[in-house]
């Protein structure tokens, strides 16, 4: 039934392993070959399935990945961890990991390969202190692409243990900007990986996708729009369309634990007149996925992140988010002695109007919801809540955040933008929600250690 665009079959390419751009250049990378002959070794091995593996992000029931930076938490006895990876896992992709608090290692995995990631030689494996059991995590960097997990492995007479929840959990909803797009390692270096990663002692979950609107309908290849897709498993990938055509797994909302705090983040693509998502269209897609958020997790506080873009020409595809108050994301011009954000006619008045729709005493008295499985809209009332909501939506305000060497020529937030950004919502989750910051000492991005130690020159 869905047919494939352009876009679609970009996200089915094979990876050029190994190679990563920075300033238009080949950067320098040297990750090692972990892939070993299983058969040569001694292992206890564990089933995908096991209880004491956790999954992060959005993973299907045949245990391949989905969205950006998904990933998965244990912990484990010995110092040996290996990995095979099936079938469905997109051949080269690159896989961060580490284990305890300290820095990510990288390598490229391989369909139906195994790969020996953590052994005796490994900085930190034979440490017993503070992690112990030694924690082990694994993390997807590219948004396009996604592993299987078949089995994790350890040592002969060694076990994996069930970590305990973090206790906070927050999830992204966005489109290339949250997803890491021309970021140095894709979600591993976007803002919405930083966001979660950085709050510390926090489970995170970004489901964000390049070139995806919130209206349901055809953009930039991707055959659905968010008010659609966030309640699935997959996204809208070439490679989830070939696994799943146009029935994809409904993610299990009871299953799976709710989020506190849900950000959103979209609206570009929609307010790209290449995709003719008219503006009564696309809030009323951006109120369903509030809505759905809500009906969901009743208890999430949802973040509504405004800023501003330009209506870029069809030459920027996959641009940036969606507009409103002033300056940030897409861009910025040059005029006269100084630089200014790109203008734009955006969805400004519309976003605030509905923000204060959610806000207001008609709307909490009788709140109503969305299920995009079903298409439905009911109300709380109707569900058997005759209390009247708190407020849970919120206006997090980005102007100002980026200046225009913040944006990169593929008009995204550089790495150096996209710490800003997550910097700032930190800050805002954690006077708005009294959140306290607990990512004290571990990194959270890689290959962003830069100073000078010359005095001179």
């Amino acid at each position: 039934m869905l047919g494939f665009t352009l876009a679609q079959c970009l996200g089915m390419l094979p990876l050029v392993a190994s190679t990563i751009l920075m300033n238009g250049q080949e950067k320098v990378t040297n990750y090692p070959d972990t892939k070993i002959d299983i058969a040569e070794s001694s292992f206890k091995t564990y089933q995908a399935n096991a209880t004491e593996i956790s999954y992060q992000g959005r993973w299907d029931s045949n245990h391949v990945s989905w969205w950006s930076a998904p990933g998965l938490r244990l912990g484990f006895t010995g110092q040996t961890l290996a990995i095979t990876f099936g079938n469905s896992t997109s051949s080269g992709v690159l896989v961060g990991y580490r284990i305890g608090g300290l820095d990510w290692n990288f390598t490229n995995a391989t369909a139906g390969g195994t790969h020996l990631l953590v052994t005796p030689s490994t900085p930190g494996a034979n440490e017993t202190w503070p992690f112990d059991p030694l924690t082990f995590e694994l993390r997807v960097t590219n948004w396009a692409y996604g592993v299987q997990i078949a089995a994790v492995h350890v040592a002969a007479g060694e076990k994996l243990v069930r970590l305990p929840s973090l206790g906070r959990r927050i999830e992204v909803i966005g489109d290339s900007l949250a997803a890491g797009m021309y970021t140095s390692y894709e979600g591993l270096s976007s803002w919405a990986y930083a966001l979660g990663a950085g709050l510390g002692d926090t489970e995170y979950s970004v489901t964000a996708y390049p070139g995806i609107c919130a209206a349901d309908q055809d953009c930039w290849g991707n055959p659905r729009g968010q008010a659609h897709q966030w309640f699935y498993t997959s996204d809208t990938s070439g490679r989830a369309v070939a696994m799943y055509g146009d029935d994809p797994e409904p993610w299990d909302f009871k299953k799976n634990p709710a989020a506190d705090i849900v950000v959103i983040n979209i609206g570009t693509n929609d307010q790209n007149a290449a995709n003719n998502v008219s503006t009564a269209t696309y809030i009323d897609a951006l109120t369903k996925i509030i809505e759905g958020v809500h009906g969901k997790w009743p208890k999430a506080q949802v973040i509504v992140m405004v800023g501003h873009t330009d209506s870029p020409p069809l030459i920027r595809s996959h641009i940036l988010k969606f507009t409103a108050a002033k300056s940030l994301w897409l861009g910025f011009y040059q005029s006269g002695n100084s630089y200014f954000p790109s203008a734009s006619q955006g969805f400004e008045k519309e976003i605030y109007a509905m923000y204060q729709y959610f806000n207001s005493d008609a709307y909490l008295a009788n709140p109503v919801i969305w299920d995009g499985t079903t298409n439905k809209t009911t109300s709380s009332t109707a569900c058997g809540s005759n209390k009247t909501a708190a407020p849970f939506v919120h206006y997090f305000n980005t102007t100002g955040i980026l200046q225009h060497n913040d944006i990169g020529p593929q008009y995204h937030p550089t790495d150096v933008g996209a710490v800003k950004i997550a910097s700032h919502l930190i800050q805002y989750i954690k006077i708005k929600f009294g959140w306290e910051l607990r990512a004290t000492g571990p990194e959270v991005l890689h290959d962003t250690l830069y100073w000078n130690d010359q005095q001179y020159y």
